[in-house]
């Protein structure tokens, strides 16, 4: 598993007054190691709020992680912090481990994948297989905030339900503030402290 940071660094993210696309004045808190989920129509503006929070797209408002603004960083430092893994993910190597920062193998076996994933090539892989690499990808850079966009989106229940509890005990172990996009009220009850839904231009809190 990523090396926990000391317990003490870790910080919240903060949104405040932040505008994109459809979205105004988005004010949210997100707490270290809590999972708040996203939810909202499609077309609402879900994965650009991600993808603004991710500094990958112009925005108003300020973003911090605990006492470091997002402005005052290159995008590229931001985004190894506060790390974006989208629904569909890139890949750039022709071998799968050639992705990893860190030790690749570590939360294979949780997420239903053998040693050997990582001497496959990106072609063979499944988009499922893909999508928990993906996961891992992220995690093996050691962020200290998570943004997931529909994580599970590819795979069945039962792989579902693994993914869930590994990301879980990730965002309470280390302490990461996570934001995840779900559709499913079943997952969103599962996995999330909070509930937040975007109506209209604004963000609110689900019942």
């Amino acid at each position: 598993m990523p090396v926990p940071p000391d317990m003490t660094t870790a910080s919240p993210l903060t949104l405040e007054g932040v505008a994109i696309g459809p979205l105004a004045d988005v004010c949210l808190h997100l707490a270290p190691g809590e999972i708040t989920c996203l939810s909202g129509p499609s077309g609402s503006g879900k994965s650009r709020l991600l993808r603004a929070i991710a500094d990958l797209e112009p925005h108003d408002g300020a973003i911090r992680l605990g006492g470091q603004a997002q402005a005052s960083l290159p995008g590229h430092a931001w985004r190894r912090m506060v790390m974006l893994v989208p629904t569909e993910s890139q890949w750039w190597a022709e071998e799968v481990g050639a992705h990893f920062d860190h030790d690749g193998q570590a939360g294979l076996e949780a997420l239903g994948l053998s040693p050997e994933t990582l001497d496959w090539q990106v072609e063979r892989l499944s988009s499922g297989e893909k999508q928990r690499l993906a996961l891992l990808r992220a995690l093996s850079r050691r962020p200290r905030a998570l943004l997931l966009d529909e994580p599970t989106a590819h795979l069945d229940h039962a792989t579902t339900l693994a993914c869930e509890a590994f990301l879980m005990a990730q965002a309470r172990d280390h302490g990461l503030p996570v934001l995840w996009v779900a559709h499913d009220p079943q997952q969103i009850a599962r996995v999330a402290r909070r509930h937040v839904r975007i109506e209209g231009s604004h963000l609110e809190a689900a019942s």
